[in-house]
């Protein structure tokens, strides 16, 4: 016997608890949303606590392969965030255990859940779903309870319009009452009215009992209708009767009677694989013999060949050796007498209506039989891949969890949500596409997991390699890159320094730094448009620049050990710069030429290496100042020192103006266009309506227009009677 490890209990333990968790707030979910769309059919019926408890168990039942997935999803995110954010993941990495090795106990639970799903789904589901069903429909078949109000017309009574205009709630009274009764048609409407009255129901449940003081009954005679009665003119003769006390006994059941289940047996999500499988090859054999037999139709109405005697045929052969002419269509209407025409086109557009309408009955046959066969395949295919999505989740849930590294309720149940949105959302869109016909069936009813098994794969690998696939850093700094947003130089003052800077070095390499960088600048005349062609055809890198970055990398990296405030001060001021974004936008030559072929994004990409030149221009000039000013503060010159920061908050203050001016200036730009554009639209819409007025006063001008009489010319004589070819 193989024993459980302590490490895999301490696991399991962990992620069971919040496994249980998870799934019944999953469960009660789904089934809030279940019963909210059937909140109709539950309120108002005067339905037992039994019944509802049976409505609610079996939509649990039915509900449970819905509510798994997002549970172990759910519960493997919060497991392992708790374990990230308390550091237990890094103690076992650090003890040794990969992560693969830490998620194996949870891995052959979520094996162990996925075969429950396919067994809730294969053997316990179909029989639910019938149950439910069933109480679903009658529910809606059950009649309403009754609850009368006051000031208007209740018709919750079959054949019955009521009407009160106060209740006693406590008595049951009912006063002022107006009884609408059309139980023996409308032609013999009867109208009660009474002081006051009393409804109960009888003990079977079967009829209601009105009880009914001081009122009058009318009842028409004769069955006469209301138009018939206006149009006459003459009053109909009615019965009146006065009563003192009068019981009105009303057919109502209000007991809820359960339908047969056997009619929701042919329902496809209320058959287990197999029966599914028989279903649609009965389902394949019948509609192969519908579709034979609609061929042999076919072939003796719509293709029928008329059967030439021999005599004809040879006739017939005859005639084309010889080169003849057949029988000219047109000529033999023509010669036909006109009455024959006429019945011929009659006949020929009745069997066309004919045949049409019989074509789309059965079109409407076989589509049905089809859409029945799919709804069949798609239910089959559902119960794997929901069983599926148990395990794939689980490899979504933990190594995310794990890279992640928030534990609780928050973080993780929002990622939780969306992945399972997500993928419900491509599960629901492909089962319709598949449904429907309009893709193929297996594609459809896997798409959800070809999409979300390979990210699982992604993430579990990211996660056992430590990667930092989610971490938000790297990320922005990719995209300032991108976007060529400037980073700033932060230095901070050293608690221990091992090495002082070198003070006799210092002078001459910052010398050499600011030659470089004027050098540079008249050298390379970086104010210039750069060559489209040497940007991403002739590619080569810029060692100076590299040298440059190096020289200054090094001088930041000595003075850096520096006691001084002031030098650290300084030191902040030099730029930070982008070696190879002037010269080209890609490192590889042939992803240059390609992003040159493409001139639209060549475009784009050339003015952004244009704009890295000038940056790279002013951060020369920026470095030669910042030199000037080092040099001041290490000679000591304090006025020249402290004129420089001065200047340098100044600098950075106007800076700051001029891009707000600017900010300002293409607001107020895309505010004019705005306007321009608006005023515009609402111009040219103007203009349709009034073109579209005087289009429609012209037609009403031509329509009203005087009608000119037009005489059509005699008839012309009937040609002689000629042996028509139609005549037999």
């Amino acid at each position: 016997m193989i024993g459980i490890k302590i490490l895999d209990k301490y696991i399991l333990g962990k992620f069971l608890l919040i496994f249980v968790g998870a799934f019944f707030i999953c469960l009660f979910v789904f089934m809030m949303q279940f019963t909210w769309r059937y909140v109709d059919e539950l309120i108002g019926k005067g339905l037992s606590l039994e019944i509802l408890a049976q409505f609610f168990w079996y939509m649990g039942q039915t509900l449970v392969p819905q509510a798994l997935p997002l549970a172990v999803l759910l519960a493997s995110l919060i497991t392992f965030g708790n374990m990230g954010e308390s550091l237990e993941l890094l103690a076992m990495k650090a003890a040794g255990v990969s992560l693969m090795r830490v998620m194996r106990p949870m891995a052959f639970f979520a094996l162990i859940i996925t075969g429950i799903s396919f067994y809730f789904q294969n053997s316990i589901s179909p029989q639910a779903q019938i149950n439910l069903r069933t109480l679903l429909f009658s529910m809606k078949q059950q009649s309403p309870a009754v609850e009368i109000p006051e000031g208007v017309f209740y018709n919750g009574v079959p054949n019955i319009n009521l009407y009160v205009e106060q209740k006693n709630a406590e008595t049951g009274m009912l006063y002022q009452t107006i009884i609408y009764k059309t139980d023996q048609g409308f032609e013999r409407a009867q109208i009660v009215l009474a002081d006051s009255a009393r409804l109960e129901m009888t003990s079977d449940k079967m009829h209601l009992k009105l009880d009914l003081w001081n009122g009058e009954q009318f009842e028409a005679l004769q069955s006469t209708t209301g138009a018939q009665m206006m149009q006459s003119g003459v009053q109909q003769p009615y019965d009146r009767e006065t009563f003192q006390y009068k019981q009105l006994l009303i057919d109502f059941d209000s007991n809820f009677n359960l339908m047969d289940k056997e009619l929701l047996s042919g329902m496809p999500s209320a058959k287990t694989m197999r029966q599914i499988e028989l279903s649609v090859d009965s389902m394949e054999h019948g509609l192969d013999s519908i579709g034979k037999q609609y061929y042999q139709e076919a072939t003796r109405s719509y293709f029928r060949r008329p059967t030439l005697s021999t005599k004809d045929s040879t006739s017939l052969y005859q005639r084309l050796r010889q080169g003849k002419q057949m029988v000219d269509f047109d000529k033999m209407i023509a010669a036909a007498p006109s009455n024959k025409v006429e019945t011929a086109r009659h006949t020929a557009q009745s069997q066309v209506l004919s045949m049409k309408s019989d074509l789309e009955w059965k079109s409407m046959v076989t589509r049905d039989g089809d859409h029945n066969i799919r709804r069949h395949w798609v239910e089959w295919h559902q119960k794997m891949t929901l069983s599926l999505a148990c395990i794939i989740f689980f490899f979504v849930g933990a190594p995310l969890g794990a890279i992640i590294r928030k534990g609780g309720l928050g973080m993780p149940t929002v990622i939780s949500v969306i992945i399972f949105i997500f993928w419900y959302i491509i599960n629901t869109s492909g089962m319709k596409l598949a449904r429907d016909g309009s893709t193929n069936m297996v594609l459809g009813m896997w798409i959800s997991t070809v999409v979300i098994a390979p990210f699982g794969i992604f993430i579990s690998y990211k996660a056992n390699r430590d990667s930092v696939v989610f971490n938000t850093d790297a990320y922005l700094n990719l995209l300032r890159r991108l976007l060529g947003i400037r980073t700033k130089r932060h230095i901070q003052r050293k608690e221990v320094i091992i090495e002082d800077p070198r003070m006799d070095v210092l002078p001459g390499l910052i010398n050499e730094l600011r030659e470089a960088c004027r050098a540079y600048n008249h050298s390379q005349q970086l104010l210039r448009l750069p060559n489209y062609i040497n940007v991403f055809f002739r590619y080569r890198p810029d060692t100076q620049v590299e040298e440059i970055n190096e020289q200054l990398e090094a001088i930041v990296e000595e003075l850096s050990n520096s006691k001084d405030p002031k030098i650290l001060g300084v030191l902040g001021e030099f730029p930070i710069l982008y070696t190879s974004a002037h010269t080209s936008p890609l490192h590889s030559p042939r992803a240059n030429a390609i992003a040159g072929v493409l001139l639209p994004l060549g475009l784009v990409l050339w003015f952004r290496i244009w704009r890295f030149r000038l940056r790279l221009y002013r951060d020369m000039r920026i470095i030669v100042r910042t030199c000037d000013r080092l040099d001041n503060v290490m000679l000591g010159v304090q006025d020249n020192s402290e004129g420089s920061g001065v200047e340098a908050e100044q600098m950075a203050e106007n800076v700051k103006t001029r891009r707000r001016k600017r900010v300002v200036k293409v607001i107020l730009l895309l505010f004019i266009l705005a306007l321009l554009g608006n005023v515009l639209w609402n111009g040219w819409q103007r203009y349709q309506r009034k073109a579209r007025t005087e289009t429609k006063n012209s037609e009403q001008q031509q329509n009203e227009a005087p009608v000119r009489e037009i005489r059509f010319p005699a008839r012309a004589p009937q040609l002689e009677q000629t042996k028509s070819p139609l005549k037999k």
